[in-house]
């Protein structure tokens, strides 16, 4: 029976899971904006409480490495890091957007259009997207076609595209599908889905049978936009050369 602790704390929810196996995983996933600090580590020793167990008898840690919220980012994994390194507990980093792919292939209104190539893309704030292009597999898994992108809506690639999901559909809206001339029928959106612990147990529990845990001392957030801000001398230097301030 493997024994998997998911964390994510990426976005404005804070969002824990235990499984057990094949047991139904213990869950708390509530909004809390700013207080995931205070929460987090209470949260886990409840989960722990009502299953029974603790820290020691886990087999793997799984956390949200990002893109998302910078802070909660940092949260999260700082948190894992204390709770592996003084367990020497394996743990399985997860990107948001491949924690949302393999949540999404499990719904009803996915699994009745059968799409077998899709994009989630994400609000990333400063009119941009994190975006990442999927092929469903045997079984029903996700696998993601290169690297997880930053662009802006206009820019995502949509040729070939089944299905869209994420939180860039609520924000851009029909920006998303200026590049292409015909709209993916609405029964083929979905904009409610978001990151949370399940999704992140779920591609845990593939990477675990994979053998693909690491090292707690390899743990780092995934970056996908290197730059948020510029200096006073960069923002003049982009103003007489005409670049862009981003």
């Amino acid at each position: 029976m493997t024994r998997i602790l998911a964390i994510d704390t990426s976005s404005a929810w804070c969002s824990v899971a235990l499984s057990l196996g094949d047991e139904p995983p213990f869950i708390k996933h509530e909004p809390v904006s700013a207080g995931a600090s205070q929460l987090l580590l209470p949260w886990v020793n409840e989960l722990f409480t009502q299953a029974k167990i603790s820290l020691q008898d886990l087999d793997a840690i799984a956390i949200g490495v990002g893109p998302g919220a910078f802070t909660g980012v940092r949260l999260g994994v700082a948190a894992v890091q204390g709770l592996a390194i003084a367990t020497q507990i394996p743990v399985i980093p997860v990107a948001s957007l491949d924690a949302i792919a393999f949540q999404l292939v499990h719904t009803d209104q996915f699994i009745s259009a059968s799409p077998k190539n899709f994009i989630v893309a994400i609000d990333a704030r400063m009119d941009e997207t994190y975006w990442a292009r999927y092929q469903v597999c045997d079984g029903a898994i996700p696998n993601r076609l290169g690297e997880i992108r930053l662009s802006k809506p206009e820019a995502i690639e949509l040729d070939g595209v089944e299905y869209v999901a994420g939180s860039a559909l609520k924000e851009f809206g029909d920006r998303l599908f200026s590049r292409i001339k015909s709209m993916i029928p609405k029964s083929h959106l979905e904009p409610d889905i978001s990151i949370s612990a399940l999704g992140i147990l779920e591609f845990a529990k593939f990477q675990w049978i994979s053998g693909r845990q690491i090292d707690v001392h390899l743990l780092e957030p995934l970056y996908i936009r290197n730059k948020v801000a510029l200096t006073t001398l960069e923002r003049l230097e982009n103003l007489e050369s005409g670049s862009p301030n981003v």
